[in-house]
């Protein structure tokens, strides 16, 4: 994992996204899954764009069955992009980066 996307867990979530002052996208994934680990590169790359700009956070989604279950994750990869506390943006599965790009781009 890329050194600016730290893991968030149901427990922290509250904090280090919904209080943040900056926008975080939250990537939603498992280790079994196979198009997570695809997209897992893309949004390292991202993130290195957008260092200092937007905080990027993973969720094993096997290991917090809560925060998913509170935003109706069905399928992962599932990102979504938070700015204010607020759900912003929400993309599911394989999506190329300049999708990506353009959420992140729309909140900043």
């Amino acid at each position: 994992m890329a050194e600016n996307i730290a893991e968030v867990s149901d427990s922290s979530f509250d904090g280090d996204v919904l209080q943040s002052e900056l926008p975080v996208l939250v990537d939603f994934w498992a280790p079994w899954c196979g198009p997570c680990k695809a997209i897992g590169p893309v949004i390292e790359e991202i993130s290195k764009t957008y260092e200092g700009k937007v905080k990027f956070f993973k969720c094993n989604v096997d290991d917090n069955p809560v925060t998913p279950g509170n935003y109706g994750i069905r399928a992962i990869p599932t990102l979504l992009l938070f700015k204010g506390g607020e759900k912003k943006e929400q993309i599911v599965g394989m999506v190329d980066k300049a999708k990506i790009e353009d959420a992140l781009n729309k909140s900043l």
